[in-house]
């Protein structure tokens, strides 16, 4: 009887389970188009700092977003998707969310936020 290699299923099953909330796909899609602060993140989708932050938590442990510390401020970004098969989950849903009339609106506040200095 010959062995069937097993398909290694739980890096795209915790990037799913992520994604499984509207305001953690929108914060994906928002972090698709630059590195975000918490604070214009709050602004896009006019949603408190606890929730935004909370969010956040659940995309960082499933490996969907990295973050980096300036003084004070932390910064948000997509993580490099280290398995081919949640890479490329992660593309499609960029991909179809890149020409979405609310993300668009939402990108444009942010964009408005995002003035110099907006976060010191």
């Amino acid at each position: 009887m010959s062995s069937v290699p097993s398909l290694d299923v739980r890096p795209l099953t915790r990037v799913l389970k992520a994604l499984g909330d509207e305001t953690r796909l929108r914060i994906v899609a928002l972090l698709s188009h630059s590195e975000l602060c918490v604070c214009h993140l709050e602004s896009a989708l006019s949603i408190p700092q606890s929730n935004t932050s909370r969010h956040l938590s659940v995309l960082k442990a499933a490996g969907l977003v990295e973050a980096r510390r300036e003084g004070s401020w932390v910064y948000y970004r997509l993580a490099p998707q280290m398995d081919a098969l949640c890479a490329s989950q992660v593309q499609a849903l960029v991909a179809a969310f890149a020409s979405r009339a609310a993300l668009q609106r939402e990108v444009a506040r942010v964009l408005k936020s995002c003035g110099p200095d907006a976060c010191k």
